[in-house]
């Protein structure tokens, strides 16, 4: 009886609410750091949009962001703060990529209300339906964020799909870390952090990862490399390791 009214929608919806508006708090209590937007602006301010096969020509093509499930409660807050930043992201529209099951409904509740969009769908099952689906969004010039452990792992293990999504588009994977200074390890798969108000935080964006378009898979490691390197990072600055006095929020 429990079990079947935590699962009802309308629990799920309330919680989602919940656990939406509590991490609004927590972002508005957090200082938050950002480095390495540099990457970023350098791949959105190329002027052109690769070649994307079987899609029709577009505007400037968007990115692909990639970082660990277990950052997934942290990462649209900092998002909230990091696209002021960024005046080339203005207007543009933000896909996060979650799974059709109902943990990826609610993430998607609650991540929608920092202005993120929800595509529901893998790019496992039904991979080439949903790798073309992914193209034609960034052909049209919006962005495409992955977590590729997500959504049942292995920990900091990169599914294929977001380096074949990379070989596809042209555009390279920008590996995105993100730490706050005080959180609760959950007993998840993939240890996620849940964020406590009034600590530090930091999102770093690393190096850009190029995918060739043959031996997509081939790059894999560099690309779990990548998002742990910014992990580290990110955990490093809200320790109290200096960050550049122009990444400070």
């Amino acid at each position: 009886m429990l079990r079947r009214l935590i699962r009802h929608p309308r629990t799920q919806a309330v919680f989602a609410w919940l656990l939406g508006g509590y991490l609004a708090v927590v972002s508005r209590t957090t200082r938050w750091t950002l480095l390495g937007e540099e990457h970023i602006e350098a791949i959105l301010g190329r002027g052109t949009a690769p070649d994307v096969a079987a899609a029709t020509a577009g505007p400037r093509s968007g990115v692909i962001v990639g970082f660990w499930h277990e950052r997934l409660a942290i990462m649209p807050m900092g998002w909230s703060h990091f696209r002021p930043r960024l005046p080339l992201l203005s207007g543009v529209r933000v896909n996060v990529l979650v799974s059709q099951h109902r943990d990826g409904r609610l993430i998607g509740d609650v991540a929608s209300r920092f202005s993120l969009a929800m595509v529901y769908g893998s790019t496992s099952r039904g991979g080439a339906t949903g790798l073309i689906m992914l193209a034609r969004l960034m052909a049209a010039g919006e962005h495409v964020v992955i977590t590729p452990d997500g959504p049942r792992g292995p920990r900091r293990k990169a599914a294929a799909g977001i380096a074949h999504l990379a070989a596809l588009t042209g555009q390279p994977v920008v590996p995105l870390g993100a730490a706050v200074s005080r959180a609760r390890v959950l007993g998840s798969w993939d240890r996620m952090l849940l964020p406590l108000p009034f600590g530090r935080g930091a999102i770093v964006v690393g190096p850009p990862i190029r995918v060739p378009r043959d031996g997509a898979e081939a790059m894999l490691p560099a690309i779990e490399a990548g998002l742990t390197a910014a992990c580290e990072e990110a955990d490093r600055i809200v320790r109290g390791g200096a960050a550049p006095r122009s990444a400070m929020a």
